[in-house]
């Protein structure tokens, strides 16, 4: 009997001590970085002849962008080149995750360029870009998302929601769209690092568009733990 109670507490012990390992190795809860009201926590990201910004309301008003979605959600419109917004409060640069919706409302390319930080540099995971169709990652070892192995083609229809999430660790980057993963990058001493151009500007933590209006909403973003080999 001695043997046995002695048995049983060290496997209830080891028992305790994996489901406080399973509880210490779940995700923090998702923060809302967008509060359907208004901009705040954002700004307009200062390019050059940017098209117009505005949040959506719920009940869509008589003088709303055409085809732009009841709200509520961002309006990111076409510019000449760049449209975006950048968040303004302190982000994660390793170990999260953001999730979002995106649609694009009109233009033939990209209607989300979703700027994340990297540890000290960041990335742009591009969606629907270089004609309307690409999905990647700019930049890895000084190639954009057009050339490196993160591309993809994938066609979006105007008018509809994408869910996009993307998840971001020592060595390693992944997204899915729409619930699939669709991008599983080995970064892992390679240069992660953005686009040349004046996308540069939209750092640490920013949505973008190319000549095009697209609308974004339900932008979250919450901490995850590190591997358990990783810092």
């Amino acid at each position: 009997m001695v043997a046995c109670r002695r048995g049983c507490g060290v496997w209830r012990g080891m028992a305790f001590g994996l489901a406080a390992a399973a509880v210490a190795a779940e995700p923090g809860p998702w923060r809302e970085l967008f509060n359907g009201r208004d901009l705040e926590g954002w700004k307009r990201t200062e390019y050059v002849r940017p098209g117009e910004i505005r949040v959506l309301e719920a009940d869509r008003p008589a003088d709303a962008p055409p085809g732009a979605p009841a709200g509520p959600a961002i309006y990111l419109g076409a510019g000449d080149d760049l449209t975006g917004i950048t968040y303004t409060n302190p982000a994660p640069t390793m170990n999260y995750e953001v999730r979002l919706d995106a649609m694009r409302v009109s233009g033939g390319d990209f209607f989300c360029g979703l700027t994340l930080p990297y540890g000290t540099n960041c990335f742009t995971l591009v969606v629907g870009g270089w004609g309307g169709t690409i999905v990647g990652i700019s930049s890895i070892d000084g190639l954009d998302a057009s050339e490196n192995e993160t591309s993809l083609t994938r066609d979006f229809e105007t008018g509809r929601w994408y869910s996009l999430s993307v998840r971001v660790m020592p060595g390693r980057i992944e997204a899915d769209l729409d619930g699939k993963q669709v991008i599983a990058a080995d970064v892992a001493g390679r240069r992660v690092h953005m686009r040349p151009g004046e996308i540069e500007i939209a750092v640490p933590l920013a949505i973008s568009t190319w000549r095009t209006a697209g609308a974004v909403r339900g932008i979250r973003l919450r901490e995850r733990p590190p591997p358990p080999d990783g810092p």
